[in-house]
């Protein structure tokens, strides 16, 4: 796995024609993928709104969403925001970079929170029409909470397996990020 700093991650990203952001829920994948996607011109595609919900918070069966995952990968150019690592082999080999927002798990508890009350009842930008915001749940904060030791495994495996040798930038601050959105803008 190749971890690059902000300023070489900055000068990838501007050659870059596919980008995966990947995450913890609340650690700002969303709001920094759609800042991405204005600075470097690229179509942002968010997979809770593209691929996974339907209004209502139903959850599209799997067959359909691969498929649409299929379909939004082999285009030319995007940025990708998702974990989602069932459908890695999918969408890892097709990117040029990855950005993995690995937020402290307070920070990421702290963005759940924030976010469903500061959307409570409307539905946000990265979410598929008719699903507004809802209280966080104990499972899902259990999610949250647990998702380093749950789910970091898979995407270290992931990238090892389906995207070897893909730049990969590690963002552990909302200081980094706002130094990435800083280069990528200049």
């Amino acid at each position: 796995m190749h971890i690059v700093n902000p300023e070489d991650a900055a000068r990838v990203l501007h050659a870059c024609e596919r980008v995966l952001v990947i995450g913890c829920s609340g650690g700002g994948k969303s709001t920094l993928s759609r800042k991405l996607s204005d600075r470097l011109r690229l179509p942002y595609i968010s997979m809770d709104r593209e691929f996974y919900w339907l209004p209502g918070w139903v959850k599209r069966d799997r067959e359909a969403t691969r498929a649409l995952i299929s379909e939004a990968v082999s285009r030319d150019r995007w940025i990708m925001d998702g974990t989602g690592s069932s459908s890695f082999e999918l969408r890892m080999p097709r990117a040029d970079a990855i950005i993995w927002v690995r937020m402290p798990r307070w920070l990421c508890l702290w963005g759940v929170i924030s976010r469903s009350l500061r959307h409570l009842g409307q539905t946000r930008p990265d979410m598929a029409p008719g699903c507004p915001e809802r209280l966080f749940d104990r499972e899902f904060l259990s999610f949250v909470w647990n998702f380093e030791r749950q789910t970091t495994p898979r995407i270290v495996d992931g990238v090892r397996r389906f995207s070897p040798d893909c730049p990969v930038l590690i963002l552990t601050s909302r200081g980094q990020m706002r130094q990435l959105l800083s280069l990528v803008g200049a």
